[in-house]
């Protein structure tokens, strides 16, 4: 009996050694550096603040900040060696001759997982880095400490993730409920002292918002804001934008504030807010409800949000579903990337938030496709009127997945009227610049930081070649090939091949699936 219990435990200790060894390996594997100096060679540029591409480039960096950016050469020609810049003994070249590079992606609403979805943060992490995402905003998650150590471990370059802002749930980790002004400014004042970056609101009574943001504001923290239903009829979008806040996210409170004819959304008598059909079904007609695009009213509420220098996070993607249920839940890359506990969590649910698909119809999805079209009209005219638009996914929800619903909605943002360098713009410098660090991020310019992405196809002409999946096309040999896919993600320093942390993460989802016996199925089989 005691050498069986001792000859467990061998095979323990062995078992543990060599998934330490395995992952040690994989990690040499995908992801290379810091490097003292890093040289990018012969790269179309693709700077992210909406000037056209340009290259050939080669762009040098040490210690993770861009020093020189060199334009060797003109398309076609052959680049003269001698102008180029000179690689130092201890740095590395990657050779980027006709690929194109990008500022890293940001994400300004990007949840680190959740326990109901059973996604943690390396499965969560490596989706995003393999799609480019270099930066996260989190509005919201589990717990601001959780948030935290995730983000100073990154920093140290001990877990494989993006950049971090930490926005804390307004009155998370409050021992008691805030019922006065001064509770909500003891909470803020506490919130920025655990290192939070700003707060995410849902809404709450108008003397606790005011006092709220303003101490906020007075904090030089941002702010977001989903206006749930619960609160909108008395604090719309232009409330919170006059009282301080900072971004906007979805479109919740934005119709209510073009209401012109009525206070309240036309809400059926049956209504119940619990009942999650009942809540996005009447969501998808609010915006028929608003004021007509380009009316007075219409024009009045945009203008004072520009005057306000607001900006709308629409998040396009996680809505998709409510228009075309069947596209979003048959979506390639579930077979491969998507965790089994994922993919029940995304099923029809009384309980599971987002799963709202009790009888799902045409009637629902039209309503919901006209709804996009008003949206869409009032998003595209901000941004050509000089508003700020940002590109955040709220993946984990609704069929959407980390990564992949992120690259969906660039694709929505063109649908909505964005050229391409305006949906690049979206996702690199305006997120930069809701976020405050400008400066430091957003753009491939000299003194920033090296937050950039490398990718053989041009993303311009086809944004589905930054789906990790890329994008099917047809050869001059008349096969049917994939092409695209980001190359390599580089964030604090550190080179990561993207292709290989999807392998790892499908890795991730085989190994789920096998322990389980798990076989994607799609509702009511």
């Amino acid at each position: 009996m005691v050498k069986m219990i001792y000859k467990k435990i061998f095979f323990q200790l062995f078992a543990l050694i060599f998934c330490f060894n395995t992952s040690a390996q994989l990690n040499t594997e995908t992801k290379q550096g810091p490097y003292e100096q890093l040289i990018i060679r012969g790269a179309t540029l693709i700077n992210g603040d909406g000037s056209p591409p340009r290259g050939p480039v080669d762009i040098v960096i040490e210690k993770n900040i861009i020093k020189k950016i060199s334009f060797v050469g003109y398309p076609g020609v052959k680049i003269d060696s001698t102008k180029r810049p000179k690689l130092k003994s201890k740095g590395k070249i990657i050779d980027a001759s006709n690929m194109y590079i990008l500022p890293g992606f940001i994400d300004m609403h990007g949840h680190i997982g959740g326990s109901s979805q059973g996604a943690n943060w390396d499965y969560v992490f490596k989706l995003w880095l393999a799609h480019g995402i270099t930066t996260i905003r989190e509005p919201s998650g589990r717990g601001l400490n959780h948030t935290l150590k995730l983000k100073e471990r990154v920093e140290k370059n001990e877990i494989v993730g993006p950049r971090i802002f930490a926005y804390t749930g307004f009155g998370q980790g409050s021992k008691n409920p805030i019922k006065t002004e001064e509770d909500a400014r003891l909470w803020v004042r506490e919130n920025a002292k655990k290192g939070a970056d700003g707060i995410k609101f849902f809404g709450a009574e108008p003397h606790i918002m005011k006092a709220a943001l303003d101490e906020n504001k007075k904090l030089g923290l941002r702010s977001a804001c989903h206006h749930a239903q619960m609160s909108v009829a008395r604090w719309n979008v232009l409330n919170s934008a006059r009282a301080g806040l900072t971004t906007m996210e979805h479109w919740y409170g934005l119709p209510e504030a073009l209401f012109y004819d009525k206070t309240i959304q036309n809400y059926p008598l049956d209504y119940n807010y619990q009942n999650e059909q009942h809540r996005f079904e009447e969501a998808g007609k609010l915006w028929e409800q608003a004021a007509e695009p380009y009316s007075e009213h219409w024009n009045n509420v945009m203008n004072e949000l520009l005057r306000l220098d607001f900006t709308l996070d629409p998040t396009f993607n996680i809505y998709e579903a409510s228009r075309d249920l069947q596209r979003a839940r048959r979506a390639e890359w579930h077979e491969h990337y998507t965790l089994p506990s994922l993919w029940r969590f995304y099923q029809p649910s009384k309980i599971s938030h987002g799963s709202y698909w009790h009888y799902w119809g045409t009637e629902q999805e039209v309503a919901w496709k006209r709804n996009f079209k008003l949206w869409m009209i009032f998003i595209n005219e901000y941004k050509n009127r000089g508003g700020r638009v940002t590109a955040g996914s709220d993946s984990g929800f609704i069929f959407q997945l980390y990564g992949f619903g992120y690259i969906r909605e660039l694709e929505l943002l063109r649908e909505a009227g964005f050229h391409p360098l305006e949906v690049i713009r979206a996702a690199t410098l305006n997120g930069a610049e809701a976020l405050g660090v400008d400066r430091e991020i957003g753009s491939i310019q000299i003194g920033k930081k090296a937050d950039l992405i490398i990718i053989e196809e041009n993303p311009l002409k086809n944004l589905k070649v930054l789906y990790g999946t890329g994008a099917i096309k047809l050869n001059n040999e008349n096969q049917v090939i994939r092409v695209g896919g980001i190359k390599y993600t580089i964030v604090n320093g550190v080179i990561y091949d993207a292709k290989k942390l999807l392998t790892e993460v499908k890795e991730m989802v085989d190994l789920s699936k096998k322990k389980e016996n798990f076989i994607l199925k799609q509702p009511g089989n």
